[in-house]
């Protein structure tokens, strides 16, 4: 579609599902389609715009210029001049802004009826709740009016409404999208996440949103260690005990998720997930909630009008936590974030079902604090042990879509956006495109060969076969295991098959470390024209081989070899 075509399209959906709790600004189509037709004509002038004709929604406690900021309560409405960081840099390569979705009032709860606004009906099944505190987002794109949509999470709720839908919530590595903008709900573990149909789609939104800000303090940048791909990858997954919150139906969609992991070549252990949930109890029950209190406590202090009085109770109750208590509760995390390390030592990854169920918004009335609680068992724990998360649709359990979570250390989030894409069967999509440095090989260290793991150990990614320029020779060396010799040859070369990896700036500084003589790394031309990193060998060494440059790459040679043994 065209972005006009795309607009008209979100509009219609938006009549036909008449779903007015899922907004609470929404704006005049009049006013997108004029942006729309902007955007057409920069593109027709050769702007590149990555995300040009989605649309998009963004919660309504992150700021959107001209349109106000409520965060779910009308009388704190403010209206911002600037829109949060994450809204421009999405606008700015080509998304349109639908409008502003409803939320559970202040990010607060996972349930998604805590609104003045009314309760967040589910998608398909409106006896039920959306989940929260994301609500709107989640509704706004399973009903299929956006793109994608913005929601924060800091229990759970960029995570929960995700598997209650069936659709993708990707939670960063707190820092990597900034919070500039976002009105805070626990400010240390806030983060800014994103719904979609499916991974591709939100991680498209999450790169161009990612890069830190000056004007958000705990904004970070992905480290030079980052991987870019898991190591195996082996999955730790909650023994029987630590699946006892969920119904049967539940356990057994969760170890069919389990089993397509095994199917796909990953190695799954059970472990004690305890440490983890003991961890996440701290974020309400103990006195992190201070955080909520730092960040709306004096205003729902002054009794406002439409402040929703299970929130306001929930942080006005922090205002008479004693300071040592906070710290106390500060030093048994990090002993839990300790021992989650710990656990995880031996694992890429973390699978947990999302959530524990999928009540009633009858349910949630009659018990708005404990069914709440039971929501976020599985999520709580996540960011306060600054972890990233991909929560992906895994079936169907009690008649409702089930989710799991692949969690994973900071900054391993394309570790989880691979292990994700294993489960829900499509080609996982990148977390940094443009980063890390690209290096071709062409012998032991390809797919399958001896040394293969010295690159798939330092987490690095393979991106797929390349030929070289026709101007390289290739020698078999006599070396321990069985190198080819890479040297370039404007007069005698061809073009030579090898592979395309990925690594980290330290990955390739500790490859390089281990890298044994004769091998040497240097510029390769592609066929394409590109400069790559590359192995090379020098001269003299490669006098010494046997010249099979005809075979046109190492495995046709060994293939060959083998056939004539």
């Amino acid at each position: 579609m065209t972005p006009t075509e795309r607009v008209r399209a979100a509009y219609r959906t938006i009549a036909e599902v008449d779903r007015p709790e899922v907004w609470i600004t929404l704006r005049d189509a009049d006013d997108v389609l004029r942006e729309a037709a902007a955007l057409e004509d920069r593109l027709a002038a050769g702007a590149d715009l990555p995300l040009a004709g989605l649309v998009f929604a963004v919660k309504d406690n992150i700021d959107v210029a001209g349109l106000p900021t409520t965060a779910g309560c009308p009388s704190y409405a403010y209206s911002p001049e600037v829109s949060a960081t994450v809204v421009r840099r999405l606008v700015d390569a080509g998304a349109l802004v639908l409008g502003k979705t409803n939320l559970d009032q202040f990010a607060t709860g996972l349930v998604g009826t805590r609104s003045p606004y009314g309760a967040v009906r589910h998608a398909q099944q409106p006896d039920k709740i959306s989940g929260g505190s994301s609500s709107g987002s989640a509704v706004a794109v399973a009903l299929g009016i956006a793109d994608f949509a913005l929601g924060t999470d800091t229990a759970g709720s960029g995570r929960v409404p995700a598997a209650l839908h069936g659709i993708v919530g990707l939670k960063p590595t707190l820092g990597l999208v900034p919070n500039t903008g976002v009105v805070p709900a626990a400010r240390s573990y806030d983060c800014v996440t994103v719904f979609a149909a499916d991974l591709a789609q939100a991680q498209r939104a999450v790169t161009v949103m990612t890069g830190p800000d000056d004007a958000d303090p705990t904004s970070r940048a992905w480290p030079p260690d980052a991987r870019f791909a898991a190591t195996g990858p082996r999955v730790a997954v909650p023994d029987e005990e630590g699946l006892e919150p969920l119904s049967a139906e539940r356990v057994a969609a969760f170890h069919s998720a389990v089993d397509r992991l095994r199917g796909a070549g990953v190695v799954v252990e059970r472990i004690d997930v305890r440490p983890f949930l003991d961890a996440a109890t701290l974020l309400y029950d103990g006195a992190l909630v201070a955080e909520r209190y730092a960040a709306v406590g004096d205003f729902l202090a002054t009794t406002p009008d439409g402040a929703d009085p299970t929130v306001a109770g929930i942080v006005l109750a922090a205002r008479t936590l004693p300071a040592h208590r906070f710290a106390t509760d500060l030093e048994r995390l990090d002993a839990y974030r300790t021992e989650a390390d710990s656990l995880l030592t031996r694992f890429d990854a973390l699978l947990l079902p999302t959530t524990t169920g999928h009540p009633t918004i009858a349910e949630v009335q009659a018990d708005p604090v404990g069914v709440n609680s039971r929501m976020g068992v599985y999520t709580n724990f996540v960011n306060l042990l600054d972890m990233a998360a991909a929560a992906v649709p895994a079936g169907t359990a009690d008649g409702s879509p089930f989710g799991v979570s692949v969690i994973t250390r900071a900054f391993d989030d394309q570790v989880a956006l691979d292990v994700g894409a294993m489960l829900t069967d499509v080609e996982p999509p990148q977390a940094r495109p443009d980063a890390g440095t690209d290096l071709v090989v062409f012998g032991a260290h390809l797919r399958g060969c001896p040394l293969n793991h010295e690159l798939t150990e330092l987490g690095a990614r393979y991106l797929g076969e390349v030929h070289t320029a026709p101007e390289y020779r290739m020698v078999a060396l006599p070396t321990v295991p069985p190198k080819p010799g890479v040297v370039r040859d404007r007069t005698r070369g061809e073009s030579l098959l090898g592979e395309r990896w990925r690594l980290s700036t330290t990955a390739l500084g500790v490859f390089l470390s281990r890298l044994p003589e004769p091998m040497a790394l240097g510029v390769v031309i592609v066929d394409d024209g590109e400069q790559v990193l590359g192995f090379h060998c020098d001269a003299d060494t490669a006098a010494g081989g046997v010249d099979i440059t005809e075979h046109g790459g190492w495995r046709a040679y060994l293939e060959a070899a083998g056939s004539v043994r």
